[in-house]
């Protein structure tokens, strides 16, 4: 993928400098997105209208000429890096080198994303190389446009999730109910063996996480406990899953919230009603409209039926405690925001929408649908049936 970069050459424009400098290693979405190279190691990527790498060692390079979006790949050996460590010592070495390195493209200043390292910047100011943050995060909001190939690299890791999806949802629905429990095959069913299941299925996929929500009860009160331990049956299992593609590196998203089981009236009232706040957004999505008007129609729903916001009360710790949605892409949760005072939406972003109430008294209910506005509304990518009891 060629990203267009020409928001970027805009931008260093307005600021006045020659270049924008990345240090990180390609788990930095940025980094990642401007190089196109994924190495587990920091390494440097100058812009300056064109994509140029260095490396502070050898090990990287010769796959980076191969597999780099880059005009130039070079080596800390080029900008004589042993000799200004043995001079000045690793630290400060590394910054005349990486000085030369920018002198070499006649560049004397630079911007850097907000989390750039301290020592580098300082270093680089000592060698006379102006550095100015980017408080914006320019590249992280290129980023949040996507292009046709990263909108196709989304739906391919969503099919992922939603086969994973099902496999958590076979395992709820084959499980049998012993004094209150779900069970499996004999042996209890815990939120890990239904981890287990996700995980599993997205290998055979090709994706991949980090770690996934199946919070049960009391647990599923709070939006960001992993959970853990058995079933309970009759009670609300919220299944939060973010996988990403091992070899496009995008993310899905998407939630589903199950009962095995008779849940209470109150679970079926907010299971109804967080349907409700879930379509009430997607029919205020569209291009040019507000991240905030999206929200605000959740919390329209739920405060109309007399239940607590964070709109309404910012100290509520039950009710709907969370933004609406977030961005996805190469990181999960990235530009734009669904959220009080989030800008408007544009073709090509790709949101979440993801309403929920929590109440340990109760437990939680979540759904989410992930969806990329158009030039006339959005495109669901979800195609997930919705069914609380299994």
């Amino acid at each position: 993928m060629d990203p267009d970069l020409s928001a970027l050459d805009d931008h260093l424009d307005e600021l006045g400098v020659d270049g924008y400098l990345v240090e990180a290693d390609s788990e930095e979405a940025d980094q990642y997105y401007l190089s196109g190279f994924d190495a587990p190691d920091p390494f440097v990527t100058l812009y300056d209208g064109t994509v140029r790498l260095l490396f502070a060692r050898s090990l990287e390079y010769g796959r980076a000429l191969r597999e780099a979006r880059a005009a130039s790949v070079e080596r800390g050996s080029d900008y004589d890096y042993e000799a200004h460590i043995e001079a000045h010592g690793p630290y400060e070495g590394w910054s005349h080198t990486l000085a030369d390195f920018l002198g070499a493209y006649d560049v004397e200043s630079v911007a850097t994303p907000p989390r750039f390292p301290l020592g580098t910047a300082d270093g680089l100011r000592k060698r006379g190389v102006a550095v100015q943050p980017d408080d914006e995060g320019i590249v992280t909001e290129i980023r949040a446009h996507k292009t046709d190939e990263e909108i196709a690299h989304i739906k391919e890791t969503q099919q992922a999730n939603e086969a994973a999806m099902r496999r958590a949802e076979t395992l709820l629905r084959e499980a049998t109910v012993e004094d209150g429990r779900l069970h499996h095959e004999g042996d209890p069913l815990t939120s890990e063996r239904v981890k287990e299941g996700i995980e599993v299925t997205l290998l055979r996929h090709g994706c991949a996480l980090d770690e996934t929500i199946v919070a049960c009860g009391e647990n599923a009160a709070d939006p960001h406990d992993r959970g853990s331990g058995p079933l309970e049956a009759g009670e609300p299992i919220i299944v939060d899953i973010f996988p990403r593609h091992k070899s496009t590196r995008y993310h899905a998203d998407m939630t589903r919230t199950f009962c095995r089981g008779e849940p209470s009236e109150t679970v079926r009232e907010w299971y109804d009603l967080t349907a409700e706040a879930k379509q009430a957004a997607l029919d205020t999505l569209a291009p040019g409209v507000t991240g905030e008007a999206v929200h605000a129609a959740v919390c329209d729903v739920y405060e109309d039926a007399g239940l607590a916001t964070m709109r309404a009360d910012p100290t509520t710790e039950t009710g709907f405690i969370h933004s609406t949605g977030h961005g996805v892409g190469l990181e999960v949760h990235e530009l734009p925001r669904v959220s009080e005072n989030a800008g408007e939406l544009e073709p090509g972003h790709i949101v979440t929408i993801e309403p929920g109430l929590y109440d340990p008294d109760v437990g939680g209910v979540r759904i989410e649908d992930i969806v990329v506005v158009t030039e006339d509304g959005y495109e669901n990518l979800t195609g997930y049936e919705e069914s609380l009891v299994v």
